[in-house]
């Protein structure tokens, strides 16, 4: 009975934070919001007109060989850190990527934080899901103060809860998310005078900086139920500096009329990992977001979504290397960070190929 009860109360204490988890869908007056939304229609999001879908029928040769290979999927060594944080700037254009796809970007003084994950799991238990292939560079509480928290959308390694809870009892920051995804923060503790929620085209005016939601071509949803939240990308846009965050996006056309509409970008952040030939339509390559910086009027790419979480099948080194080569092909300007290591867009440091020797 001993052993029962003890057995018991770890699963308790394991399990307690799961429906918390799962968060909330949409209710009230933000349901009301979601259901006039043009992109919303017979129960759910929709990714734009020009993404259309790509049958696949993959044999189970296929499947087998894409699954396989578990070693090269990690790195050989320990990632290398940037552990210190730097001193804020008060004017131009700089983004310190933490790994996945988190990144501060300070644009002008402001301080932005882009899909932050600290959890060792993207998952809705602490027991299981892919663990982080290498450390948090800095700790959570020594960021500086943030104006601003954007959510691309509410997959888990983009919407972390215990992240949210920690960012929200620590910062002021507003959150600015798409339509759908205030259900799941206030649920959290988020109070709702700090919720900004936007439809694609829609745009805040947070810290003295614009944020527009754009599209993207992805999904939403944290149980088996999909798509009853929106997801996006981000043009974040001050006096002088311009910022493109791509999401968790595939490729689609409508990045050239994002371009076009909010463009050019002094900085794209372009996610480049996490692709198969299973799932072409949700996550680009490396080459495809070469072509999306380039639709885009992009002046910098900054790689993310890649080397912190196994998420795919494909190597770890390979999205860097992949973008690399293309990147030089093509006569397009990159920096590939360590995690934690200060990009100013006006002095980026040279790519240097440190994740090769780990590969």
């Amino acid at each position: 009975m001993l052993v029962a009860g003890a057995v018991a109360a770890a699963a308790g204490v394991v399990l307690r934070d799961l429906p918390a988890s799962l968060g909330r869908r949409p209710s009230g007056p933000r349901a009301d919001r979601v259901r006039r939304s043009p992109n919303f229609r017979d129960g759910a999001f929709h990714n734009p007109p020009s993404a259309v879908a790509v049958p696949i029928r993959p044999g189970f040769k296929v499947v087998v060989k894409q699954l396989g290979d578990f070693a090269s999927r990690r790195p050989r060594g320990d990632v290398p850190l940037v552990s210190a944080v730097p001193e804020p700037v008060r004017d131009g254009l700089r983004a310190t990527w933490y790994g996945h796809s988190s990144v501060l970007l300070e644009i002008e003084g402001r301080r932005v934080l882009l899909d932050p994950i600290w959890s060792r799991r993207p998952s809705p238990v602490r027991f299981a899901g892919p663990r982080r292939l290498h450390p948090a560079p800095v700790q959570l509480d020594a960021l500086p103060p943030v104006d601003a928290v954007v959510i691309s959308h509410d997959h888990y390694d983009h919407l972390d809860m215990p992240t949210v809870r920690a960012l929200s009892r620590t910062q002021a920051a507003r959150f600015v998310v798409p339509l759908g995804i205030g259900g799941h923060l206030e649920r959290w503790g988020v109070p709702a005078s700090r919720i900004v929620e936007l439809d694609w085209e829609e745009e805040a005016k947070v810290a003295g900086l614009r944020f527009v939601a754009t599209a993207a071509r992805h999904f939403s949803g944290r149980t088996l139920r999909r798509n009853d939240t929106l997801w996006g990308s981000w043009a974040i846009i001050g006096d002088r500096h311009r910022a493109f965050y791509a999401g968790d996006s595939g490729y689609f056309d409508g990045f050239r009329g994002i371009g076009a509409a909010h463009g050019p970008f002094d900085l794209t952040l372009m996610p480049i990992g996490a692709y198969s030939t299973l799932w072409p339509d949700v996550h680009m390559t490396p080459e495809e977001a070469v072509t999306a910086h380039l639709d885009l009027g992009g002046r910098l790419l900054l790689p993310v979504h890649w080397a912190t979480f196994n998420l795919a099948p494909h190597p770890w080194a390979e999205p860097a290397d992949r973008l690399w080569r293309e990147a030089k092909a093509r006569g397009v300007d990159v920096t590939v960070p360590r995690p934690g290591e200060p990009v100013d867009i006006a002095a980026p440091p040279p790519v240097d190929g440190w994740w090769q020797t780990l590969a």
